[in-house]
This record gives structure tokens, sequence and C-alpha cells, in this order.
């Protein structure tokens, strides 16, 4: 048996070690929200490391993560610390053994300020378009 696996570690600052530590509060309310509506845990490990100033919030996967989790997690810090400009990260699709279709990838930006997605990518989806004879850039 197989087993699949997301990856990541991504930063995101929120301008002050206060915001920093009110983002363990919006966190935990994610995570409730996300164990009421979907019956899961939280896709992600929040800390915030001393060497990065401590206004740094650093985001990564145990053993395997969620990306969605995280970019609901910025928009709700770009909301609550009115954050501007833009944020993103990328993911990597593994897998424990070989498997033609379980590898990939992709990456998410957001607009902050906007609070809403700039742009993202699957490479998955953007190969099989391509192979398909689709434009996977459109």
């Amino acid at each position: 048996m197989a087993n699949y696996f997301t990856h990541f570690s991504c930063a995101l600052d929120v301008g002050t070690r206060e915001n920093a530590i009110r983002s363990l509060e919006l966190r935990a309310k994610l995570a409730a929200d996300i164990a009421e509506q979907e019956s899961r845990d939280i896709g992600f490990i929040l800390s915030i490391p001393e060497e990065e100033g401590g206004s740094v919030l650093s985001m990564r996967d145990d053993e395997t993560g969620e990306p969605e989790h995280v970019i609901r997690f910025a928009l709700r810090c770009a909301e609550a610390f009115d954050l501007k400009g833009l944020w993103g990260f990328q993911w990597a699709d593994t897998c424990s053994k070989p498997r033609h279709d379980a590898y990939g990838g992709g990456a998410h930006v957001i607009d902050l300020g906007k609070r809403q997605s700039f742009g993202w990518i699957n490479t998955s989806e953007w190969l099989r378009t391509a192979l398909d004879g689709g434009d996977p850039d459109a």
C-alpha cells in the first residue's frame, strides 16, 4: 500500500510580535472550524521562530499537510492584521512508492490587501491539460 503526502514549509510576516502571538488564536479558531465543518484536523503546524524577529509565522506540514488550510489561515491573518502585498507558497506532492500519478505539486499567490487569490498552479492538472492537447497556460 502506498502513502501519499503533501509537503511544504513557508513563512508569513504579520508585522509585529503581538500580531504573531494573536495568530495562534486565529489558527485555533480555524482548527475548530475545520474540525466542525470537515471532521478532520487542521493541515499545518504553526510556530513563531525567534530567529525571524518574532513577527514571522512559520507554517509547515507534519507528515502531510493541507495547502488549502494554509491559504485560509493567511487570508484570516490578512484581514485581522490588515496585511498588504503579495504572498505565496509552494508544495510538493509525493508518495512512499513509485506511482505514475502520485508526484506533482503546486503554488498559490494571494493578494493580501484584496484578500483574494492572485494566481495558482497545480502541476498535475497543468500536465494533464498539456498532454490532452489543451492550453495549460490558459
